[in-house]
């Protein structure tokens, strides 16, 4: 049942690797690099309905995925009704994602798995850094006015300031969907750049809201205008809006990511988020970024998901590989 030890020193070799990109520093805005992007939607739709065909996943090699996609985690709590005790239980989970004896079953008890971050609102990441305080784990914060953004840019600014200095180290900020809608790229573009000021040296996560911006050729301009400005990630949703993250929107995203590298040579993140609660669709999305982007985007440092639950699902299968059994999902709590 353990995954093999080439494997696991391959692994180590390509986080390594690309682990060392230099951080997206933006650049002057530019319409003619984007103003002439048209997505057929139907092209699109084609190329994602043959993800799951044409690549298949099994036995050690599938675990082997699966633990990848936990580093990868964004371990979110983002309810009306979270609490300090519910942020303490996220953090434990965060440091410990899989049960010690499953990862002693894959041979992987030394390989220190932990998810990417945890995600919280302003008022809890007080309570986030005390429980991380023993470990590297970013802290991100949700902020200007989110999920909707309905506030002023005033407001916005001083969030993310706030946040920052109470110990956030990422951002995932929410764009003004009004300046999309309304093709005011250049507005859309000074906006995110002074939210790219404000966050300083902790990353900033750019969260499109694509289920709000109508069509996908929007949600191309949308993605290259946000990374001329310097977002270190580009981010599908909030969790909140009625369509989150989608495999189609994602190839918008992430070939738009492809493009600003080879025009500028500067790597951008990609994080899809919402309604992502199952081993088998983060299988899906890591077969995207490994055939559109390659496999240096297969790390932490430029590729998250946005999740609550999925967490539990991929631990599941964990065990089904392990033992042969699935077992209940409530065997695998947050904490």
């Amino acid at each position: 049942m353990a995954i093999s030890q080439d494997k696991t020193t391959r692994d180590k070799k390509r986080v390594s690797e690309s682990d060392s990109h230099m951080r997206n520093p933006g650049m002057p805005f530019d319409i003619d690099m984007f103003q002439d992007i048209n997505i057929n939607r139907s092209a699109v739709e084609r190329r994602v309905a043959t993800l799951g065909k044409r690549r298949s996943v099994k036995k050690e090699w599938q675990a082997a995925w699966l633990l990848r996609a936990i580093t990868c985690i964004d371990l979110t709590t983002l309810a009306g009704d979270d609490t300090e005790g519910n942020v303490i239980r996220l953090c434990a989970k965060a440091k410990q994602p899989v049960r010690t004896d499953l990862l002693k079953a894959l041979g992987m008890e030394e390989a220190n798995i932990q998810v990417g971050a945890v995600c919280v609102y302003h008022n809890l990441i007080k309570t986030a850094k005390q429980a991380l305080q023993d470990t590297k784990i970013p802290i991100a914060a949700v902020s200007t006015g989110f999920p909707a953004g309905q506030i002023s840019l005033d407001q916005k600014i001083r969030q993310i300031k706030k946040s920052v200095a109470a110990g956030a180290t990422e951002i995932d900020i929410v764009i003004n969907r009004a300046h999309v809608l309304l093709s005011d790229w250049k507005s859309l573009y000074h906006e995110v750049a002074k939210y790219r000021e404000a966050c300083g040296d902790a990353h900033m996560k750019t969260i499109l809201a694509t289920g709000e911006l109508s069509t996908l050729t929007n949600v191309a301009k949308a993605s290259y205008v946000c990374m001329m400005a310097g977002a270190d990630f580009i981010k599908t949703s909030t969790g909140k809006e009625s369509v989150n993250a989608t495999l189609a929107v994602s190839l918008v995203m992430v070939r738009m990511i492809r493009e600003y590298f080879e025009n500028t040579g500067f790597k951008v993140g990609f994080k899809p988020a919402g309604g992502i609660r199952h081993a088998k669709q983060a299988l899906e999305w890591l077969i995207l970024i490994k055939e559109e982007l390659g496999d240096e985007w297969l790390h932490t440092s430029l590729f998250r998901f946005g999740a609550s639950s999925l967490l539990g699902d991929i631990e599941r299968q964990l065990e089904h590989h392990v033992t042969g059994r699935y077992s209940a999902s409530y065997r695998h709590p947050m904490g």
